[in-house]
């Protein structure tokens, strides 16, 4: 599921002209996203997106904090004091945005500012989400980028994702009762 709503995501960003990199992997971290746009005369646009895209959320998207993962705890306990919820977001924000061998690169792209961005599906938990947002991580949903994708009102109208985009399109389309163009057949 993952890697096909971060094609989405990609679909998304180059329809509004950015160019993308998508999965790079730094060791064991990845980096899902990044996005640059050119304007002419400006400083680029330079964007880090993630992408968090559960369907049926059994647990948070941070892990219990560092602390309490020594104890014994399972990192991804469902269970969780507000204390460990703030401290486990802080701690993700950090890993996932912040994290030295990913500003490093970015840095290698790019000596300017780069957004931090999160793109979340359904979560176990809005309070959580509001949590990453007061970290000044920008939050987009899923279901939103899919509809602003639907209404196409982009620069560029296609681009290497689209197949996959017309295919959700065609299963919304099936869904609501409007079945697909069918070729006439001749006999």
């Amino acid at each position: 599921m993952a890697l096909l709503a971060e094609e989405i995501v990609e679909e998304w960003l180059n329809r509004q002209g950015y160019f993308t990199i998508r999965g790079i992997r730094l060791g064991v971290n990845e980096i899902d996203l990044v996005a640059v746009k050119f304007r002419s005369s400006e400083s680029p646009v330079c964007r880090h997106v993630e992408v968090q895209a559960s369907m049926r959320p059994v647990s948070y998207i941070s892990k219990v904090p560092k602390a309490a993962r020594k104890t014994g705890r399972a990192a991804n306990s469902a269970a969780r004091s507000p204390e460990e919820l703030v401290k486990g977001v802080a701690e993700w924000v950090e890993g996932k945005f912040h994290a030295a061998k990913k500003r490093s690169l970015m840095e290698t792209l790019w000596r300017g500012e780069w957004s931090s961005e999160l793109v979340i599906n359904n979560v176990k938990s809005e309070q959580e989400v509001a949590l990453i947002a007061e970290h000044g991580i920008t939050i987009h949903r899923l279901p939103e980028i899919v509809r602003e994708l639907q209404n196409n009102e982009f620069p560029i109208k296609s681009a290497a994702g689209s197949d996959f985009i017309d295919l959700l399109q065609m299963g919304a389309n099936t869904q609501q009762g409007a079945l697909p163009d069918a070729p006439s057949s001749r006999r």
